[in-house]
């Protein structure tokens, strides 16, 4: 029986290897391991991908929030207004500014910000608004920004898992005043270490981000005008991401195409939610996400059979005991809380074999199939 693992990296390596070894040999000859050249050229390809005026490459998708909220001004007494249904970095880089989250709700279907809701949790202390693409779907962006720009507050896109999504034609990145990206390895584009972007259409905003996230540096190197950090994209990662940019197009596509097959594949299974995209948005497809109270049997029925899947989150952030500050508690955002019982996350990359995806949908419904049977 063929093992199928959540992702295969060294499949997606060994379709560009020449251009990778190419790459890194280039920085290696340089001995320019920090701010070389392809850092600057990386952050220029980069936003321009996405549409957007600048870019400034930071260590990683934490410091891209934590670093970015440093540079709105948020800290003691602010309030940031986001969800709970993501990974604890989110709030983690509130708590590390020493703002307050203030969590809203998701929407039950695509399991992003319920802009219903949003409203009424931002208030006078509300320094900024700060949506989730989940799983490479995009937030309700414009609905969102009208209700944030009418309140006065900004609103900062967690675009981790969501480079290349859209919504209304237009990318992830450029839909809110900034946005974040991540470049953990299993990300959609994915260094072969840690990395992360910050992206505006704001120039002097970027600026900001980048004198934060370099000791708070001037002019000259020893200048040292704001109390900064040391959050820096290295070379041999923004050298790696510039070989895997010209590839993400081709590889949305083939993921685009297995996220079909599984919902041809899945429909009418019982008792088991697909995901769906919202009129005029367009997934990145990081992750297909299926829904069923039976989470836990599914789960452990797959892995019988050597098809690994993942819980992307077991706990919402609100119920972690990190944001205890927060002062959260069960019973709160009745919608993440059920979607961290009831999620379960597929394999998914463009390498897939098309086999995979039919046998893992085959194994899904006879479990599902077999348990009504049973009842």
């Amino acid at each position: 029986m063929t093992s199928v693992p959540m992702v295969d990296l060294k499949a997606q390596h060994e379709r560009i290897r020449g251009d990778l070894e190419t790459a890194i040999a280039r920085v290696l000859d340089s001995g320019a391991f920090i701010n070389g050249e392809d850092c600057a050229l990386f952050e220029k390809e980069f936003a321009a991908y996405c549409g957007a005026e600048a870019a400034c490459g930071v260590a990683n998708g934490t410091d891209a929030l934590t670093v970015c909220l440093r540079a709105y001004g948020v800290g003691p007494g602010d309030e940031v207004v986001t969800v709970a249904n993501t990974f604890i970095g989110t709030g983690e880089a509130i708590l590390l500014n020493g703002a307050r989250p203030v969590f809203v709700d998701v929407d039950p279907v695509t399991y992003t910000m319920d802009t219903g809701r949003l409203e009424k949790a931002i208030t006078p202390r509300t320094k900024l608004v700060v949506p989730v693409h989940l799983y490479g779907h995009p937030a309700d962006m414009r609905a969102i920004v009208e209700i944030a720009s009418r309140r006065g507050v900004p609103v900062l896109e967690d675009a981790a898992q969501a480079v290349g999504a859209e919504d209304g034609g237009r990318r992830a990145g450029t839909l809110g005043h900034s946005a974040t990206f991540s470049f953990y390895p299993a990300k959609n584009l994915g260094a072969v270490g840690d990395g992360g972007m910050v992206v505006s259409n704001d120039t002097a905003f970027v600026a900001r981000v980048r004198q934060i996230a370099n000791h708070g540096g001037g002019a000259h190197k020893y200048d040292n005008v704001v109390v900064g950090t040391n959050s820096r994209l290295d070379t041999m990662q923004a050298a790696v991401l510039r070989v895997k940019l010209r590839h993400l197009d081709a590889w949305t596509r083939e993921r685009r195409e297995r996220a079909t097959a599984y919902s041809k594949a899945l429909d009418g299974v019982p008792s088991v939610v697909l995901p769906r995209e919202r009129a005029g948005a367009r997934s990145a497809w990081h992750l297909y996400t299926i829904r069923t109270p039976d989470r836990d049997g599914v789960q452990a029925h797959l892995k019988s059979r050597g098809i690994s899947t993942a819980v992307h989150y077991p706990r919402p952030i609100h119920l972690q005991p990190a944001m205890a500050a927060a002062g959260g508690k069960p019973g709160d955002l009745p919608v993440s809380e059920s979607l961290c019982r009831e999620v379960l996350c597929l394999p998914l990359y463009p390498e897939l074999p098309f086999d995979a995806v039919a046998r893992i949908a085959a194994e899904v419904r006879s479990f599902r199939e077999a348990a009504v049977a049973r009842a």
